[in-house]
Parts: C-alpha cells; structure tokens; sequence
C-alpha cells in the first residue's frame, strides 16, 4: 500500500502546496481548453458612453468585479465565521458526553465534515437563489460521504471495525484529489457538459480538500507514494480552511471558471 513508504516524508507546506497546485493547473488546463471554443475575442460591446468596446474587455470587467466580490466584506465575514465553526465544533466533539458514545462521535463527526464542506463552497459561491441552496448541500453531502469509504475498507457495516482499521481507507489519500478533480473535469469536456456543470469539479476539490485537512489534524496528510506527513498544527488547520474558499475563487478566476460561476449564480457572488 501507499503508505508503506515512509523514506521520503513529505513536510506539510509541501504537501498542501502540492495538493492545492496541482489540482488548480490540473483544473484550471480543462478550463482554458473549454474556452477556447468560444473565444471572448470575437463581437463587440456597447460602453457606457455609446463608444463600441470590444467584448473580451467586457468579459474581464465582468470577472473582476465577481473577483472582487470574493473579497468583500459579507464574503470575509463568513469566512471567518466558518474558521470559529471549526474551533468550536472541535471542542464540543472532546466534550466526554460524546466521547463515551461511539455513534454518537461519528455522526456528529462526520457531520461537522459536511457542514464544513457546505459553508465552503457557499463562501465561493453564494446563496442568491433555490438552485445555490441545492449546490451548497450537495457540496456538504460530498464531504461527508468520503468516509464511506471507512466501511469499505472494513469489509463491514461494524462501525467499531471501520474506525480501527489498521490502514488509511482510499478516499483519505490526498494524492487522489487532484486525479478525481481531472478526471471528472476531462469526462465533463468530452461529454461536452460545459455551463450547466462547470463548477462540479471545484466544487469537489473544496469537499475533498477540506475533509482531508481536517483529518490530518490528527493523521497528517497521506501524500501516496511517499507515505503520511506529520500532524497539521491546529491553527494551520483552521487559517486553511477559512482562506481555502477564497483560493478558490481566485483560482477559477484565472482558470476561466468565474466568468461562468458569475452568469450562473449573478455577478456578485459572496454570502
């Protein structure tokens, strides 16, 4: 197994520098090659002042501003209250009342994965209308089934086996993260699901992401195939978690994902 290699023990700055870039160049390559098919370079617009103006520039005016949006204070606010959520569900899962209770753990546990998940990439999109609301769950759902995978492993439905199993269970390897994201961006450009679903494949990063920094508070990273990374100091966690949502604003802005995400959800996209 992966974790059977333990020489070349990455450092945790070069496992988060790893794990973020090389999803964003994986994601951001299937971008630019989704826009190339309708270049922003073809048609004109109408400035302000009657003047034509050409339409790539309205584009870029049209992102920047939904970049700056990503900024704004609503948006900051709401990520520092997802940084307070994490300090404060952490604590109350170290209360005894819960510790004693095995189910109990768990669920409240994996919940908190989920409500993370959610609140993350409603920072990255905003909750405007229905259809973000259903976007935000589905990102929530997404962080939390990952441990499913416990089970597998486990070969059970025993909760006591699959939270003892002597092993990392598949999902849990951070190196997979950038490969699931690529490989779900490259299915969606030759299925040709472009608009409509653009923003999946982000959408699963930030669900993954922040479920695997979580965990390696306590694991450390498992960076396949060079084994596991030390323990993630907690205020690196929590500083992570809150700022991860911007990151990836800004890095679907300089993939070319904004500008869509911006028509899809209203240019000002914030909480």
């Amino acid at each position: 197994m992966c974790a059977g290699f333990p020489k070349a023990r990455p450092s945790l700055s070069q496992s988060l520098l790893l794990l973020i870039s090389s999803s964003c160049i994986m994601l951001g390559f299937y971008s630019r090659l989704d826009s190339s098919s309708s270049s922003p370079l073809l048609g004109v617009g109408i400035g302000g002042d009657g003047a034509r103006v050409p339409l790539s520039l309205a584009v870029e005016a049209e992102k920047a501003q939904a970049l700056l949006q990503t900024f704004s204070s609503a948006s900051l606010l709401a990520s520092a209250g997802l940084g307070m959520f994490c300090v404060v569900a952490d604590h109350a899962l170290q209360l005894s009342a819960i510790q004693q209770h095995l189910w109990l753990r768990a669920i409240l546990d994996n919940a908190t994965h989920g409500i993370v998940g959610l609140w993350s990439w409603a920072v990255v999109i905003g909750l405007r209308k229905k259809s973000d609301l259903y976007e935000v769950l589905l990102a929530g759902l997404l962080a939390s089934i990952i441990d499913l995978d416990h089970f597998y492993m486990a070969g059970s439905l025993s909760l006591k086996a699959a939270v003892s199993l002597p092993q990392r269970p598949p999902l849990h390897c951070s190196s997979l993260i950038p490969v699931i994201c690529l490989t779900l961006r490259l299915l969606m450009w030759l299925g040709r699901l472009k608009d409509a679903w653009c923003s999946l494949p982000w959408m699963l990063f930030i669900s993954m992401a922040t479920h695997h920094v979580r965990d390696g508070v306590r694991h450390g990273l498992w960076v396949c195939p060079f084994g596991n990374t030390a323990p993630i100091p907690y205020w690196l966690y929590v500083s992570t978690t809150a700022t991860l949502p911007h990151l990836c604003s800004v890095l679907m802005y300089l993939t070319g994902t904004r500008d869509v995400i911006s028509t899809k959800h209203g240019v000002a996209i914030d909480v």
